[in-house]
C-alpha cells in the first residue's frame, strides 16, 4: 500500500475543514448531533491511480468518502460513482464543496451519539475501513 504524502494529508485536512464550514450549522440543528465530535478525514488510502478512499467523521455520521485524484479534477465528474472494494460495490453521490473541493460520499453509520470523543470516532473509522477492504466472503479478523 502506497503511503500518503504530507501534501495529501494537508489536502484532506483542508477538505474536512471545507466540509465542516459548509455543514456544521445544519449539523448542529439535528437531533442526533454529538457535540463531543468534530469533522475529520481519516484512514485514507490510494485506490488505484485515480482515487483516495477513506472515512469522513462528523458529529452525526460516518461517511465512506472517495476523493478524485488531481488528474480527474480537470474532467467533469459524474453525479454518482460506483466504487468497487473487496467487500462489494458501493454507490456514492458527488458533493461539491466551497473552494473547488469535490468528493463522493455514502453514509455508513448515521447515529454516533454513543461516542465519547474523536479517538473513539477514529477507531470506528479504522474498523469501518478494515471491513470495507476485506473480501465479503472472509470472516472478520
Amino acid at each position: 500500500m502506497q503511503t500518503l504524502t504530507a501534501d495529501k494529508y494537508t489536502f484532506l485536512a483542508e477538505l474536512a475543514k471545507a466540509y465542516r464550514d459548509l455543514h456544521l450549522p445544519s449539523i448542529k440543528q439535528k437531533s442526533d448531533w454529538n457535540p463531543r465530535l468534530g469533522v475529520d478525514a481519516l484512514c485514507f488510502q490510494h485506490h488505484g491511480d485515480e482515487y483516495l478512499v477513506g472515512a469522513l467523521i462528523t458529529p452525526c455520521e460516518l461517511w465512506l468518502v472517495v476523493v478524485p485524484g488531481h488528474s480527474l479534477l480537470t474532467e467533469h465528474l459524474a453525479d454518482t460513482l460506483t466504487l468497487s472494494l473487496p467487500s462489494g460495490a458501493y454507490q456514492l453521490s458527488l458533493e461539491r464543496l466551497p473552494d473547488g473541493y469535490e468528493l463522493y460520499k455514502r453514509a455508513i453509520l448515521r447515529d454516533l451519539g454513543e461516542l465519547e470523543n474523536m479517538q473513539e470516532a477514529a477507531r470506528l473509522a479504522q474498523q469501518m475501513m478494515a471491513r470495507l477492504m476485506q473480501p465479503a466472503d472472509e470472516p472478520n479478523a
